[in-house]
């Protein structure tokens, strides 16, 4: 199945995205953490690319590899071969956390990787490099398992988006959806007939109000619940201590993709939801 054809199947569940992999037990962004995303279940894994110095596409999110391998150097100053002489830290990185025997991957190791068995969101640190980044996609035989995203408020960003040669690649818009704004919001964006849309919003009714008018539109609707500001109140701390309230409601209001930081506790989550809503 391809990914589109996935994203718009009526019958599925929720599907879980593993932001940069499911790091917890591996660096984020490693191949580890992507084969962690498998073992559980999840069905999309967000990676981020970058570009180094000798031009070979690779995994990390940082503009410098402090973090996640204790260098500080911008990360594309580095050709490829000095990039996977690094280790990476464990988990998300930082000081105190240990050097495991990991590697950074190239994008197209990754590929290798995900090709039928998961779904990729490739989140590029450069959106300029999005007609190099689908030309890798389609040589590896990956195009239909993987989508490439911007965000889309205006005209001259759709014009942007359809100058760029992604053919064969998913596209998938990002934006900001507020009562007073919506329809003209969704008109610029449904120009490019995304197969999904990666939302912010100014309250979640502007979205349970207008889901008919998502799926007039045929976009599913992709909410990140990330502990980060752009979350607000959706964060994946608050789900934890009560998901009902985060990712229970989200979903009741016509969010059918969520991406997060605690895969394993979304996935369980859904689990003893189905089995709540079967009883």
């Amino acid at each position: 199945m391809t990914y589109k054809d996935f994203i718009a199947s009526p019958a599925r569940a929720c599907a879980v995205v593993a932001h940069r992999g499911a790091w917890h037990g591996a660096p984020e962004n490693s191949l580890a953490a992507i084969e962690n995303a498998i073992a559980l279940g999840c069905e999309i894994v967000e990676l981020d690319i970058r570009k180094s110095a000798d031009g070979e596409l690779f995994l990390m999110h940082d503009d410098t590899l402090q973090r996640m391998a204790g260098i500080g150097r911008e990360a594309e100053s580095l050709t490829m071969a000095e990039l996977k002489a690094l280790t990476l830290r464990e988990d998300d990185g930082g000081e105190g956390r240990v050097m495991t025997d990991q590697r950074i991957p190239t994008l197209r190791q990754a590929l290798e990787v995900i090709r039928g068995r998961i779904f990729a969101d490739l989140d590029l640190k450069d959106r300029g490099l999005f007609p190099e980044v689908a030309a890798c996609a389609r040589a590896m035989d990956a195009h239909a398992s993987v989508d490439l995203k911007t965000k889309v408020h205006s005209r001259a960003e759709v014009a942007w988006v359809r100058a760029q040669k992604i053919d064969g690649v998913p596209f998938m818009g990002m934006a900001r959806f507020t009562a007073e704004g919506f329809r003209e919001e969704l008109g610029i964006l449904a120009e490019l007939s995304p197969f999904m849309c990666e939302i912010r919003f100014d309250s979640l009714e502007t979205i349970s109000l207008n889901r008919e008018a998502f799926m007039r539109a045929g976009m599913a609707l992709w909410v990140n619940t990330l502990d980060q500001p752009g979350s607000g109140e959706w964060t994946d701390s608050a789900a934890l201590a009560d998901p009902d309230a985060i990712w229970g409601r989200l979903i009741d209001a016509g969010i059918s993709v969520i991406q997060t930081d605690q895969p394993e506790a979304l996935k369980s989550y859904l689990g003893s939801r189905h089995l709540r809503q079967n009883a």
